[in-house]
């Protein structure tokens, strides 16, 4: 080590480089075995995590054996990157995106103003138009920028929204969406200051999908009780069942009422790369403003979101700012500078995480491993919905399948029995630590989801989940909780 333990020479960074990524090596090797959740109990864990909390030593260690104690750290973690994590919306930890975020954490360029450093600033804004025009088809003139994940996007484009329809009179200002909408949204509604009333949960269609007529009859009525309708949030893949919102009808609205028409496509967007997925999601190119979450389904590592618009313009007129301390600081034609355009000043060059696997891999790989998702997630709904123990209330749209135990008759208390089985087959299916799903609630019942996004997951590990669910399905059935077959 160089006298300053501050300071790295070149055989520092490479002796440390070398000792961080055989771990990294030897972790991705054994992913596909790992148990997809190894979180113990928190009286099991609490002294792992008590010596997590301890403050750093006043003077140093050695680095060996403190990536011994990361080993320690990530093992006790649920297995978020591997095969058979199905909950939630999986991140897919992509390792040459964290090779992209390695270099731009390495060589820690500014990554606000685009004068800083030009090139990765024009590399950073090649994906943000790839993803504005290829991906979501918005036009020529549509930009935006990277955000640390979709909650922050999705807080960003109702700024925007507020700013361009309802200036500085926010008062009345009110928000449409569903309930099964991203709950960041009317999290973002209350921080950009509109009140909690008119933040508006309307109707939603058989199939969960916003009831487009049903809501713009609300936005009239509330116009007309004095309320100020400015925006409509659709959801181009809802975090419980993978609902797409009918986009081109809610873009009709949008045009009609003059609202801006935000769509959260964290889940969904990137779908668009397949046919079936351009054609599930036909009206996005029509919204004003798009969430995208790159570390769901491009299969990046969390920390990775972006929102593009239709005209950056109103990006700008909501985020621009200045200081003396900026007095000094040029532009460079042609490029953003991204501080103007959301909430952060100082951030890091976010495009390399991106652009690396893009380039690396190529887009026609990312549209074959979607392909393949949607592929595995209709195999899923074909094989439960041969299990009469089991009901199925929704076809997938996207890779998100929903089920549950059948009751055995139309009573509530056949309906309370069955929602206690469904959550003992959860569990039984859990307790093998190979696959992990979570449980959402729909029109009333407890209800299991299999979301198929991780880019690891192939039709083995699906084909055992299904094999955990029948056996499971089979108990469920023999405990009298549903009709026999």
């Amino acid at each position: 080590m160089s006298h300053n333990p501050l300071e790295t020479d070149a055989a520092d960074v490479a002796e440390m480089g070398g000792l961080v990524a055989a771990r990294i090596a030897q972790f991705v090797a054994g992913i596909p075995d790992r148990p997809v959740d190894n979180v113990s109990t928190p009286e099991e864990t609490a002294d792992l995590v008590r010596a997590f909390l301890a403050p750093p030593p006043e003077t140093g260690g050695e680095l060996k054996p403190l990536l011994d104690r990361l080993d320690e750290a990530t093992a006790c973690a649920v297995e978020t990157t591997g095969p058979g994590f199905l909950a939630a919306v999986p991140g897919g930890g992509l390792y040459s995106s964290a090779l992209g975020e390695f270099w731009a954490r390495a060589t820690n360029r500014y990554g606000s103003l685009a004068v800083a450093a030009p090139a990765l600033a024009a590399l950073e804004e090649s994906t943000v138009q790839w993803m504005a025009r290829d991906v979501c088809g918005l036009p020529e003139g549509s930009g935006g920028l990277l955000t640390t994940g979709g909650s922050m996007a999705n807080f960003s484009a109702l700024v925007a929204a507020r700013h361009d329809r309802l200036g500085e009179d926010i008062g009345e200002g009110t928000v449409y969406t569903t309930p099964h909408a991203h709950h960041s949204v009317a999290k973002a509604a209350l921080l950009a200051g509109i009140k909690a009333r008119n933040i508006r949960s309307v109707p939603c269609d058989g199939r969960l999908g916003m009831d487009v007529p049903a809501t713009e009859a609300m936005v009239r009525a509330d116009r007309a009780a004095g309320r100020r309708p400015f925006l409509v949030v659709g959801s181009a893949g809802t975090t419980d069942t993978g609902t797409i919102d009918p986009l081109a009808a809610i873009a009709d609205l949008a045009r009609r009422e003059g609202l801006w028409f935000h769509a959260d496509a964290a889940y969904g967007g990137f779908f668009r790369l397949t046919e079936r997925g351009r054609a599930a999601l036909t009206g996005l190119e029509r919204a004003d403003s798009v969430t995208l979450d790159p570390h769901k389904a491009l299969f990046l590592p969390f920390g990775t979101g972006a929102l593009v618009v239709r005209d950056p313009r109103t990006l700008r007129a909501a985020f621009s700012g200045t200081g003396t301390y900026l007095q000094d600081v040029g532009s460079y034609d042609g490029l953003p500078d991204y501080a103007d355009m959301g909430v952060e000043l100082s951030h890091e060059v976010r495009g390399l995480r991106l652009w690396l696997p893009l380039h690396l891999h190529g887009v026609a790989a990312f549209r074959a491993a979607l392909d393949e998702k949607l592929d595995l997630a209709r195999h899923v709904h074909d094989r439960l919905s041969a299990i009469p123990a089991l009901e199925l209330p929704l076809r997938p749209e996207l890779s998100t399948v929903v089920f549950r135990v059948r009751p055995h008759d139309t009573t509530r208390a056949a309906a309370e029995q069955a929602d206690r089985a469904t959550r003992r087959l959860l569990e039984g299916v859990n307790a093998g630590r190979r696959v992990l799903l979570q449980s959402t609630v729909i029109d009333g019942r407890q209800t299991v989801r299999v979301c198929v996004v991780s880019y690891r997951t192939h039709r083995d590990r699906i084909d055992e989940l299904l094999d955990l669910v029948t056996a499971e399905a089979g108990k469920a059935a023999f405990d009298g909780a549903t009709p026999e077959s």
